[in-house]
């Protein structure tokens, strides 16, 4: 297979296959003139399915690169936000309705501090017992975060206050490669896809993933589009850097074990450096002063935390379900792994 290195943001992706009738509708509608969305909003299902999910990434990705030859006016269609909105409050409800009461936001902090003795995961299942099959499947699941990485994040920074603003952009700039380009984090993803031979175009591998592997990233999209959902972006943002460093510095060793080149395991390695100061700064510059200004966001920072970690477990329990049974985690198998 020959392997494409690309910026992470050179094209836009192609649009992907319809995965049911509410995803053939989007997909139909933007190949369409824009005006052309029904003015009845369909039915949106199992809001955590493929076809929902599919929906709403899509949905969601005209506000990042866009798609190969459908008209940018679509971002802002009134018939199909109205479609947008029913998806995202279905999403919405279901997210709240699997974490309940997170509880109060100190407590929950705490808890995210603490890895556990016998703790179970990817990164473990990968360091322990992965194939190189497995990681690459694993890397193709994370390309649809980690290839516009700190993106959904940024919308959260123009309605945040001082100084919450301003130390969110200092763990942004290191996102973004502290001012030197070929450091930013999603071209070092990329290194590490070619590196173990996967396509890295941007929106590549999108008909590849299942739906926990898109709500990851609706998820991130849905906390930072919405103001009133900043307090949950922000909780979404502070759960990835605070158990970052431990699970980065597991995937580097695991890699490492498996092949990877330095280049390979750099992406990485960098997020153990990176994040455990990151850690610091959103805990004691983004939170605290945060919360101070307007304590009303402390529940809503507590659910975006137990979100992102509701989503996430569901992603890895599809993941270590699937290699558990000797299978494919992915909708279309790479070519060195076993049938979906």
């Amino acid at each position: 297979m020959t392997t494409v290195l690309r910026p992470a943001a050179a094209a836009a992706p192609v649009l992907p296959s319809a995965r049911g009738p509410l995803s053939a509708l989007v997909l139909d509608l933007l190949t369409a003139p824009p005006g052309t969305a029904p003015g009845r909003p369909a039915d949106v299902g199992d809001p955590l399915a493929e076809d929902a999910q599919l929906a709403l990434y899509v949905c969601y990705e005209l506000h990042y690169q866009g798609f190969h030859r459908v008209d940018p006016a679509w971002e802002w269609d009134t018939g199909l936000l109205a479609l947008r909105a029913r998806l995202e409050a279905a999403f919405l409800a279901a997210l709240r309705e699997a974490v309940g009461e997170p509880g109060p936001l100190a407590q929950v902090v705490a808890d995210l501090l603490v890895e556990p003795p016998d703790g179970v995961g990817p990164s473990y299942h990968l360091l322990e017992h992965g194939e190189r099959w497995q990681a690459r499947e694993y890397l193709v699941h994370r390309s649809l975060y980690h290839l516009k990485e700190a993106d959904p994040q940024l919308w959260a920074v123009p309605r945040l206050p001082h100084p919450a603003k301003a130390a969110l952009m200092t763990v942004q700039y290191d996102e973004y490669g502290s001012g030197r380009p070929e450091r930013a984090h999603a071209l070092l993803f990329a290194r590490m896809m070619a590196d173990l031979g996967l396509d890295t175009r941007y929106g590549y591998h999108l008909d590849a993933v299942p739906a926990p592997t898109l709500a990851v990233v609706n998820l991130m999209s849905l906390f930072g589009l919405h103001r009133a959902l900043r307090g949950a972006a922000v909780g979404q943002f502070a759960a990835v850097e605070i158990t970052s460093p431990p699970g980065a510095a597991r995937l580097a060793r695991a890699l490492e074990r498996l092949g990877a080149s330095p280049a390979g395991t750099l992406f990485y390695r960098e997020h153990v450096v990176a994040d455990a100061v990151h850690e610091q700064l959103v805990r004691r510059s983004v939170l605290e002063p945060l919360v101070a200004g307007d304590p009303a966001l402390a529940a809503d920072i507590a659910f975006g935390i137990a979100a992102t970690g509701a989503v996430e477990d569901r992603l890895a329990d599809h993941l270590l379900g699937a290699w558990g049974r000797g299978r494919s985690s992915l909708r279309t198998p790479l070519d060195d792994g076993p049938p979906a």
